[in-house]
């Protein structure tokens, strides 16, 4: 494997509410140089929660995807806040945006997502032990919870109302996990 670019310049280009783009010059072990441009990370990761009621109902959410002007089903998610442990702010987020805490918590993977020109991370969370409990969330109207068997993997990612990678993946990765669970 090659050694890593040599960042030779760093610059912000343009910032947003949401958005930091940064211009990278870099330079390739063997001499090439390119400028890339990039969405910058604020340092804080994502999580996504795969939160269990039972062994096979996961609670999925349908919102309002403004990117795809869909409402889109998907799993519950939400940004950390700075120096809020990613597993507190899992739990945060399952309570604003589905109504249960989780009395367990487990860190499953880091996923990135389109790695060529965002530097942001997502911290897959798997939730079990869910009692009932909520908290004032951000989002601009209530979000529907909708129980789904995991067991249905296959058919339910067919649906077009399920379309975000991040959702799709965790949910895989979650069934993985507890299917070696059960078989031990």
């Amino acid at each position: 494997m090659p050694d890593k670019p040599e960042i030779l310049k760093c610059e912000d280009i343009a910032r947003t509410r949401l958005f930091h783009v940064q211009q990278l010059d870099l330079r390739f072990s063997n001499g090439e140089q390119r400028t890339y441009e990039r969405l910058a990370s604020d340092g804080n990761p994502a999580v996504i929660i795969v939160p269990m009621l039972d062994e096979d109902t996961v609670l999925l959410i349908r919102e309002y995807g403004v990117g795809v002007e869909e409402y889109q089903l998907g799993l519950p998610k939400g940004r950390v806040e700075p120096g809020e442990d990613p597993l507190d702010g899992a739990n945060r987020e399952l309570m604003e945006e589905v109504g249960y805490g989780a009395k367990s918590l487990r860190h499953l993977k880091t996923l990135s997502q389109s790695p060529s020109y965002l530097q942001h991370h997502t911290q897959i969370v798997l939730a079990q032990d869910l009692y009932a409990q909520t908290a004032e969330g951000d989002e601009p109207e209530p979000l529907e919870v909708v129980p789904c068997k995991l067991s249905e993997l296959e058919d339910l990612i067919y649906r077009e109302d399920l379309t975000e990678a991040r959702s799709i993946a965790a949910l895989f990765m979650a069934r993985a996990v507890l299917n070696a669970e059960v078989s031990t």
